[in-house]
């Protein structure tokens, strides 16, 4: 169960204000997703949706393991996923005559309908989040951001630099 907000804040900023970077990011990922779940609730979009419209409104027609792929999820939450938007009427799936292998998913007009009505809940999540917050740290903190991701995707790659030997105390 989530904690409520109140907690998680003092937590951050009593109980331990230098913890990892991780975990203020993983809390600030859940805030932006609950924030957007609460939004989107009211028109039966489950938030396990959200990232394959956002994916086949940028290209429409992609297989279900590209689809996977690109939103970071298993195939079978994929199939999950694409059965239960079939079912509210959002995609259609289809094979091609010529690969019974594949299974394409492209959007409905109602699918396709769901961009106007979501993308400005999404934007108000952003701008939500952002109140209050000068311009320039905003600049600041995408550069962060963008840096981090490259860094690990780097070391996912194995093309991290060696790290940088930690200096000894002199307090031995």
């Amino acid at each position: 169960m989530a904690r409520p907000p109140h907690d998680i804040l003092r937590h951050w900023r009593e109980a331990v204000p230098n913890d990892r970077m991780a975990h203020l990011i993983r809390d600030t990922e859940r805030a932006f997703r609950r924030a957007l779940q609460i939004r989107l609730a009211p028109h039966n979009v489950p938030f396990g949706h959200w990232s394959f419209l956002r994916i086949l409104w940028e290209r429409d027609g992609l297989t279900q393991r590209e689809l996977s792929d690109r939103a970071g999820v298993m195939e079978p939450t994929t199939f999950a996923a694409m059965k239960a938007m079939e079912a509210l009427g959002y995609i259609r799936r289809q094979q091609l005559p010529t690969n019974k292998k594949n299974v394409y998913v492209y959007l409905t007009p109602e699918g396709h309908a769901l961009k106007d009505l979501l993308v400005p809940m999404a934007e108000e999540t952003n701008r939500i989040s952002s109140t209050d917050v000068p311009a320039q740290d905003m600049a600041i903190a995408r550069k962060v951001l963008l840096a981090m991701i490259g860094n690990l995707v780097h070391d996912e790659n194995g093309q991290a630099t060696e790290p940088t030997p930690r200096r000894r105390s002199r307090r031995s």
